[in-house]
This record gives structure tokens, sequence and C-alpha cells, in this order.
């Protein structure tokens, strides 16, 4: 198996962490699964051998991009998600 990466899943993953950690409640594993699977749909693939590669050769303005654009992607799963809760998915 090849030892490679989407960058954006450590991204998304960080924010997601972030979020359930300043939420009033913590977001259960389905919740987070199903937030970074359209979440990451919505971001382009940015495939990696190794992150640390990764963050030394994106400029601050890339960077600040890419989590402006994974931000942008979880804000939209999370309405999406939200507006149709799982137990109304499994219908």
């Amino acid at each position: 198996m090849l030892n490679i990466n989407n960058y954006y899943e450590r991204l998304v993953m960080d924010q997601l962490w972030k979020l359930g950690e300043q939420a009033d409640q913590p977001f259960s594993q389905a919740f987070q699964e199903d937030v970074a699977c359209l979440a990451l749909n919505r971001l382009p693939p940015c495939y990696v051998r190794n992150t640390i590669d990764k963050g030394i050769n994106v400029s601050e303005a890339q960077y600040l991009e890419m989590v402006a654009a994974v931000n942008s992607a979880i804000e939209q799963a999370i309405r999406q998600v939200t507006s149709r809760p799982r137990q109304d998915r499994e219908q």
C-alpha cells in the first residue's frame, strides 16, 4: 500500500475537533463522519506523501485559502447533516 494522504483530510479533522471542543454537546462519531465525508467531497483532492512536506511547500496565503475552503465546506456539511438527521435518512 502506498503511503499517501489527502492533505484536506487532516485540515477537516482538525477543524471538526476544534468545533467539537467549542460545542455545547460533544459531536457523535456518526455526525463527525457524515460531516467529514460531505465536506471532503466539496474540496479538491490534495494528495501528499507527508503532511509536513506539504506544510513546508505552501505559502501562508495558500494555507489560509485552504483553511477558508475547509471552514466553508464544513459549515455547508453541518447544515446538510442537521437539516436531515441520520434517523430520517435511514428510512
